[in-house]
């Protein structure tokens, strides 16, 4: 029991580190908690099949198998069922009080300066870069911060800074990002890797004043059409909308997949705001498209996810999580590039603003920020 290291292998000889803790259970069965900086995840023991112990991760249809060797190390690999075919990554893991990334740690090195604030792109000098904002906090050699970009954040990451060598990492259940960097002149020079799938360059400099785009104007209204759709609820009556329960009322319409954390973090605080203003006339109605082969297969994880998370509101069955399809599904918007994407209606049902993407709590005062703008937005409008 106590403090443990896992290590995830995403290349050969490029591991991805995260913090976990084993506490007692029952019938020997330890309970397991994973870290990311702020973040707590509180694993659900699934089963146990000979030697080998199998958790599945609370919000995410994933897995560690593992099999501990001795009490002292354990070997088995995550399972990502939400991937296509068979996507697993070895996992080996140790009991250990390190940091992170002590492995790589250079004694005698200085104490580098890191800056709070990053203009940052991945893939430079290619057609298919993208801009983002790095945001770190360092605490001598602890660092945790996260990514914002046009279409949402990369949560929670921690790691370490070793004079000028930057490490963070981040393991969710989704999520396996590693991201390291070297401090070269005043910029970043680094690269990324999700999971065994992607690996990329990137560049930061620091600029405190870089934004990106206003995530209410990336997605808007392009035409007359009405704001219609019909979907299966989870179960299967066909939903209508324009629907007589919603009728003089705002509303959400949340387009998202369980699969998605930002979305996973979305659903979280719109949960809050149903909390605190159903009772004044807002409602939220989640459409989901999933990951996963076919319609029951797509109900069967919405259900879990409603279940999972006490969700009161409309949820629907979007589909497959397929960005084109949800463009086609609302045609009066110019384009779907994100799950999450919100299209918010006022009381005589016309579209008054579009959010693409989510930058959730793990991104401090940008997420506050947006809390507090969107409650006032939502204001105005419940009390007309």
């Amino acid at each position: 029991m106590g403090p443990w290291q896992g290590r995830l292998e995403l290349e050969a000889s490029v591991y991805l580190p995260f913090n976990m803790t084993l506490e007692k259970g029952e019938a020997g069965i330890p309970k397991i908690q994973i870290q990311n900086a702020a973040e707590i995840i509180n694993l659900i023991f699934k089963m146990k099949d000979g030697d080998t112990l199998c958790y599945d991760f609370p919000q995410f249809d994933s897995q560690i198998r593992f099999v501990f060797n001795e009490n002292t190390s354990f070997n088995g690999y995550w399972w990502n069922k939400n991937k296509k075919g068979t996507y697993q990554i070895p996992l080996t893991g140790h009991k250990c009080k390190n940091d992170l990334f002590e492995c790589f740690k250079t004694y005698g090195s200085n104490d580098a300066f890191l800056a709070k604030k990053w203009k940052t792109t991945f893939e430079p000098n290619t057609n298919d870069n993208w801009p983002a904002i790095g945001l770190f906090e360092k605490d001598q050699e602890d660092v945790a911060g996260t990514f914002l970009t046009e279409t949402g954040d990369y949560r929670f990451l921690q790691g370490n800074m070793y004079g000028n060598s930057l490490f963070l990492s981040c393991f969710d259940g989704s999520h396996a990002f590693l991201f390291t960097a070297e401090l070269i002149d005043e910029k970043l020079y680094g690269k990324f890797y999700s999971g065994k799938h992607y690996s990329c360059d990137w560049v930061a400099e620091d600029d405190e004043e870089f934004e990106l785009l206003d995530p209410d104007e990336l997605t808007f209204v392009v035409n007359d059409n009405p704001l219609t759709f019909e979907f299966p609820n989870l179960d299967g009556t066909p939903f209508v909308y324009p629907n007589p329960e919603f009728k003089n009322k705002v509303t959400i319409i949340q387009i998202m997949g369980s699969w998605c954390p930002n979305c996973v973090d979305e659903t979280k605080y719109y949960l809050d705001l149903y909390k605190k203003y159903h009772h004044k006339g807002l409602n939220i109605i989640l459409i989901g498209y999933e990951a996963g082969a076919d319609d029951t297969e797509y109900k069967m994880k919405l259900q879990r996810f409603k279940e999972r998370n006490n969700i009161p509101f409309t949820m629907l069955i979007g589909g497959a999580a397929n960005k084109n399809k949800a463009a086609q599904d609302f045609s009066m918007l110019n384009h779907i590039i994100s799950f999450p994407t919100s299209i918010f209606v006022n009381s005589s049902g016309e579209i008054i603003k579009v959010h693409t993407g989510f930058n959730g709590p793990g991104t401090g005062e940008y997420y506050r920020e947006f809390t507090k703008e969107t409650e006032l937005f939502l204001q105005n409008f419940l009390e007309q």
